[in-house]
């Protein structure tokens, strides 16, 4: 049956998705060679546990070298640093047992607390500190003359199957973050474009919605990128910046695109030339070869529509709503404005700027929302987990509950933060399950029965090749990550194999149980509401705009766009994971990049003092009711009032007929018809 559940998941893996491409094949290949070399060290030097090594390899092992890179560095790290913590928690509290898992079960809350407010490799980093104490502590329970041993041991391992899997990555057919970066932003590009033809030329909104999905997925796939990519190779490094606004543009673009689609504009001399330009040249964009092989004639094109359309013209004669006119124009300007950057962006991956000028071109530093609450519940819970399982192994002194306090310390840290950890555990313990059949057929009754490295490669090779290319496929890599790594903890490699059923299956199901009451954990205690969580930043996120409103020091562009895109990336996940109920969230959290930019300009326009005296006190009475909408709870008719509140202001302004006081109604138009389209995210509950 356990080779019927084998075939038919080779088969389904790709089913209903792309076959496996070359650089699948590569990477599978690749990290399969990777382990086997790393065992075979492990063999030569006769690490206790040579098994970890190989599992180290596929644990770090990314399609991409970069992450390869990131990833080991911050295991490495992580282990030193739990190695380390074991060793002094021993000869601390080994003497007393309860005392002792105390200190550990609090060294895991801390560590996770450390891991939630940290971000991609180095949160990783943190919570592999923590559990790994527990791995290296638990073994010399009793036995503190060992802990050294033990420590240096696992150091060893992990540290093996990091180079193995990190020299493979970068010497052997690699795929550079550099590389994958540029294909996935000029794919992304695409996408935007036809996203844009799409919304000019009223296409089905379902098509619409679905490359909208689309591109907010593949934008955070490449800001996930970028993170590893900085410990890639310098020139990488030197970059990640400038591809974060790049990110960051291309989501204002996209939030332009569906402004002007969900305002359409009337039927006027000023606004078609502007809206044909633009509609032309997305559907040239899409529509030509290697359309993106040379940005410059798309640079310049997009810099004379934002001239023109940034430019008001004498709208006064068309129609009853000259602001509108301009408010549709500012934000077709802002679309052009956007989508040359994020080509000027891509062009500048493929011409690196050397180090010197980036650091005189260097944008503030970036200040990252941390979420303290969901930090301490993560905390609270994996302590409180570990702590639990701890005592039932103290007081049964069952040996096998070993295995499962260490799976309730590893599963509840390490998928903590994320959007919903319950899920991602149970995908864990699929691929634990489906590998203990495999596992117990070749470790059990075969390689006993016919020793040796090269019957282990014959037998193992076929299982773990497919696995390799389900972990290159984004839909299974958690399910086939952890039927790679787990496969290899069962099977247990040695140079003699031997054949022992009983400790086989005591130890596993040591370990399925201790996932599933890691499970039991996250949706029991403390449960994750991605909404909630979504809804902190989004709270942070109206804080910013009361600052641009109020703060007497009004900061630089670059400096709101980078704390803003940072912010909207956090969120990315969990409204991903919370569905339709949050698509008003972060659609307005996109917006308010937009909101956010005209308050600058409103503030800016303010300061110079160019503008009469009863409109700059206008806008003082406009930014200070938005500041006080932003803070405090409005009811649904207040909010309603405050609105209508907004576009007579911009109506009022835009009777002086001068183009800066058009302009500065236009701006107060936008803000309006943000807050109209996203009452979720702009009204505080």
């Amino acid at each position: 049956m356990s080779w019927v559940k084998l075939k038919e998941w080779v088969g389904t893996t790709f089913a209903g998705s792309l076959q496996p491409t070359r650089s699948d094949w590569i990477f599978a290949l690749r990290t399969t060679s990777a382990g086997l070399i790393a065992l075979l060290v492990a063999y030569a030097l006769k690490l206790e546990h040579p098994q970890w090594a190989m599992m180290t390899v596929f644990i770090v092992a990314q399609p991409v070298a970069g992450m390869v890179l990131a990833k080991g560095f911050y295991r490495l790290i992580g282990t030193v640093v739990g190695a380390a913590a074991a060793i002094g928690f021993t000869f601390a509290f080994g003497g007393n047992p309860w005392l002792f898992v105390t200190v550990l079960s609090l060294w895991i809350g801390l560590c996770t607390l450390v891991s939630s407010l940290l971000r991609n490799p180095e949160a990783y980093g943190a919570a592999l500190a923590g559990y790994t104490a527990m791995i290296v502590g638990l073994p010399a329970f009793g036995q503190p003359h060992l802990i050294t041993d033990l420590a240096v041991a696992r150091c060893l391992e992990i540290i093996l199957g990091i180079v193995c899997a990190a020299v493979t990555s970068r010497l052997i057919l690699p795929r550079l973050a550099g590389s994958a970066i540029k294909a996935r932003l000029e794919r992304c590009i695409l996408d935007l474009a036809a996203y844009t033809r799409g919304a000019f030329a009223g296409a089905e909104p379902a098509k619409l919605d679905a490359l909208y999905r689309k591109l907010v997925a593949d934008t955070q796939t490449l800001g996930e990128m970028r993170a590893y990519a900085r410990l890639e190779a310098p020139s990488v490094a030197t970059r990640a910046h400038p591809v974060r606004r790049t990110i960051g543009h291309l989501l204002s673009a996209l939030s332009a695109a569906r402004m002007l689609h969900a305002h359409a504009a009337p039927q006027n001399a000023a606004l078609l030339p502007v809206r044909g330009q633009l509609k032309a040249l997305v559907a040239e964009l899409v529509d030509t070869p290697n359309s993106l092989e040379d940005t410059k004639l798309w640079e310049a094109r997009l810099t004379a529509i934002a001239n023109e359309a940034l430019h008001a013209p004498d709208v006064t004669s068309e129609g009853e709503d000259p602001v509108g006119t301009i408010t549709r124009l500012t934000v077709a300007g802002e679309f052009a404005q956007s989508l040359r950057e994020v080509l000027r962006g891509l062009d500048a991956l493929r011409r690196p700027t050397s180090e010197k000028a980036m650091r005189q071109r260097r944008q503030p530093a970036l200040i990252v929302h941390r979420d303290h609450h969901a930090a301490w519940r993560n905390a609270i819970r994996a302590t409180v987990a570990t702590m639990l399982v701890a005592s039932f192994w103290l007081a049964t002194r069952w040996s096998e509950a070993a295995g499962t306090l260490i799976l309730v310390a590893v599963v509840s840290s390490l998928f903590a933060s994320r959007p919903d950890p319950a899920q991602v555990a149970w995908g864990f313990f699929k691929g634990t399950l489906l590998a203990l059949p495999v596992a117990f057929v070749i470790g059990q009754l075969a390689l006993p029965a016919l020793p040796g490295f090269a019957w282990f490669v014959l037998f193992v090779v076929p299982i773990l090749v497919p696995a390799a290319l389900a972990m290159a496929n984004p839909r299974l890599v958690g399910v086939a990550t952890a039927f790679a790594i787990n496969f290899l903890a069962f099977l247990n490699p040695h140079q003699g194999m031997s054949y022992d059923p009983v400790a086989f299956f005591a130890g596993s199901i040591s370990v399925l149980v201790g996932i599933l009451i890691a499970i039991g954990v996250f949706m029991v205690v403390l449960p994750v509401d991605p909404i909630a969580t979504a809804s902190r930043i989004a709270g942070a996120m109206r804080e910013d705009l009361v600052r641009l409103c109020l703060h007497e020091r009004i900061p630089r562009r670059s400096a709101f766009e980078s704390l803003a895109y940072d912010r909207v990336n956090q969120m990315m996940p969990l409204v991903q994971q919370a569905g339709r109920r949050s698509e008003g969230l972060f659609d307005g959290s996109v917006a308010s990049v937009m909101v956010g930019l005209e308050l600058l300009r409103l503030r800016i326009d303010q300061k110079a003092g160019g503008l009469p005296s009863a409109i700059t006190q206008n806008v003082s009475d406009f930014l200070r009711q938005l500041a006080r909408n932003l803070l405090v709870r409005v009811p649904n008719e207040s909010w309603t009032a405050s609105i209508a509140a907004m576009r007579a202001d911009a109506t009022a302004i835009a009777a002086a007929g001068t183009p800066d006081a058009l302009r500065v109604a236009a701006s107060l138009r936008v803000v309006a018809a943000a807050a109209e389209d996203y009452p979720d995210f702009f009204r505080k509950d």
